[in-house]
């Protein structure tokens, strides 16, 4: 049982330390793209999405050896929500990393 419990202990921190990264990476992303991009693109203001990201970080960074609480799944859902919807939009606008058409 005790093996079990371990193990159980590694995984919910191997899961804490994945959610933080994506959150730290989303908070770093979101710095560097500029207030103008967020308009084009269509969604919520750069510092909406800061404030959001920088406290799903610090929530994160509590939640590091229980990320499936409440509150570090909610912290998880507005990293990925940036992650998938916002900073595609804001690379596309910018025109950074798309694919280009060259009949590849």
């Amino acid at each position: 049982m005790q093996l079990y419990s371990g193990f159980q202990n590694v995984v919910l921190l191997v899961l804490g330390v994945v959610a933080l990264g994506c959150e730290a990476f989303a908070f770093v992303d979101a710095l560097r793209h500029p207030e103008k991009a967020y308009v084009a693109a269509g969604k919520r203001t750069r510092t909406f999405w800061l404030v959001l990201l920088g406290v799903a970080l610090a929530i994160g960074f509590v939640t590091l050896f229980n990320p499936l609480s409440l509150f570090g799944l909610l912290a998880f859902v507005g990293a990925a929500v940036y992650l998938a919807d916002v900073r595609p939009a804001l690379r596309q606008v910018r025109g950074i990393g798309g694919r280009s058409n060259t009949g590849w």
